[in-house]
Order: structure tokens, then sequence, then C-alpha cells
């Protein structure tokens, strides 16, 4: 299927790993010019060697940014394509760190002059359970506040400038920013406030005819979720596969989400065919979650 994105410059970030490089070959295989910032440029050099090695179906951008074949149905408006020597950029930035921040802008701007489609995918996840006797508690209970919500809003803030009518923001919020789970309440929280954020912004953007969208997955098979699922069970006093077991019976399709699984709604969101949608969560739990 094609969305119609050859050409268009997306950032991804959290880019490395899991549903963030998912993302980033999903969005490969589409000809989109990639931004892949994450803050593990070992795991994202490797990510970028193996996306630059498949980079050769007809169809997609060249390696000199030259467009070859077009969209069908769905596509955008026909763009220029980038002043670029390159259709893949990757950064390796701590979005927490403000003077990187603004240099990854900086670099970004040099390279593309613009950004068309902006995924904010990084985040962390682990318990903060309120029964923590370290006095770091509030600590790390606002860090994760600033890695999931802090830096998709300095990113969005200062990439702003870049971003022309028609553009794309999706937020990657969680269906624990529709429900919640006992210790985990500082991510449910950054879910939730991700959630609003979405809202606000598609209002607050809109006059510039900028989409900005989340969509919440459920359960998916990550490292993290998994390092969840092993603290959820520990706490419960039962196998972590038990516990999956029962997660799973709470959903219409009963499987496991894989990373790929996520990428349509991504792919969708970012295609002129959403061009009517914006200020929406997106849920992507095989029916756990219905609305």
């Amino acid at each position: 299927m094609h969305y119609g994105i050859e050409g268009r410059v997306a950032v991804v970030t959290g880019a490395a790993g899991g549903i963030g490089a998912a993302l980033a070959r999903a969005f490969a295989d589409q000809g989109a010019c990639l931004v892949l910032i994450d803050r593990n440029e070992a795991a994202l050099g490797s990510l970028a060697a193996e996306l630059q090695a498949g980079r050769t179906v007809p169809g997609k951008v060249s390696a000199t940014g030259a467009m070859h074949g077009t969209g069908t149905g769905t596509a955008a408006p026909t763009r220029p394509p980038p002043a670029a020597s390159s259709w893949l950029q990757c950064l390796g930035v701590d979005l927490n760190d403000s003077a990187a921040l603004a240099q990854a802008c900086a670099d970004i701007r040099a390279q593309w002059g613009r950004v068309d489609i902006l995924v904010n995918n990084a985040g962390v996840e682990y318990p903060t359970p309120l029964t923590d006797p370290r006095p770091d508690f509030m600590l790390n209970w606002n860090t994760l506040l600033s890695n999931n919500v802090g830096s998709m809003v300095g990113l969005t803030r200062a990439l702003l400038p870049l971003m022309a009518p028609g553009s794309a923001v999706i937020n990657q919020s969680s269906i624990w920013g529709h429900t919640a789970v006992a210790d985990f309440s500082a991510y449910a929280a950054s879910k939730h406030a991700i959630i609003g954020l979405t809202r606000s912004l598609a209002w607050e953007l809109a006059p510039a005819g900028i989409r900005v969208n989340a969509v919440c997955p459920g359960w998916v098979r990550t490292d993290a979720a998994l390092r969840s699922l092993d603290s959820m069970a520990k706490a419960a006093g039962k196998p972590a596969a038990d516990l999956l077991d029962d997660i799973l019976a709470q959903q219409a399709l009963p499987t496991l989400l894989e990373p790929e699984d996520l990428a349509g709604a991504f792919l969708f969101l970012s295609s002129s065919a959403a061009r009517a949608i914006t200020g929406q969560s997106l849920v992507v739990s095989n029916g756990e979650v219905m609305h």
C-alpha cells in the first residue's frame, strides 16, 4: 500500500529500537526522507546501516534525493525534493539536553530545510510505586514525565518553524493514557498528558495547517514492555507468562502486538488520507481498549 509520502521529510525519535525502529523501516519503505533521533548512537548506527543496505527498491527516493515513481490514490501534493545529498540523517541526541536539542534542530534545518512529519516516539517506562522508600523517588517520577512529555514539547516547539501547512505531528501515547495500572503512576500520567497535549496542540497549530494526533498502543513485544510485565508479575506473585495470558484474555484479538503492527497507524496519520483528522488518539490494542 502506498501512502503518498515519498520524498517527505519524516523525523522519528526513539528510533534505535522497538517501535521506533519499526517505524523507521516502514517510513523508509514508503520512500520518505528520514531523520532518526536516539540517545543510543551504536544501535542507531546499526539501524542506519540496515536501512542503507535495503534502500534499493524501485519507486523510492534514491540516495541523491531524486524521485522515482509516484504514489497513488492518497498522494500528498507534489513538494520539491529536499536540498540534501542523502535521504537519511541520524542524530545521537538526548532530547532533554537543551544545547544538544538546539544543535540537532540546526542540523535538520541545514540538511533539509523543512520537516513534513514529526513522530514523537521517544520515551521511557518504569514502575513508580508510591511505597518506594528511596529518597530519589520524586526525582525518578519527574524524570519520567520530562522524558515522555517535556522532551516531546521541546522538540515540537523547536521544529515548528520548519513545518509548513500539510505537515503532521504524531505523538506516541499508550492505552494507559486511557486507562491505568497500579505502580506505574508516572508512566500512566505521562501518557494521559500526551493525549491532552495532542488535543491542545491540534487546536493551537490548526491555523498553521498542521495536524496533531496520537497513537495509543496496547501491549507490544518490546524490551520496555516486557520489563514492565516482569515487574507487574513480581508484584502479583505470579509468573510473567501467566500474567501475559491474563492480559491477552482481555483483548478481542488475544495476541501480543509486534512493533510492526503500529506502522500502518502512523503511516495513515502521516498521509493526506488523514487530512481531516486532528486531535485524535488512535488506539491500536487488539481490542483491549475500545471507544
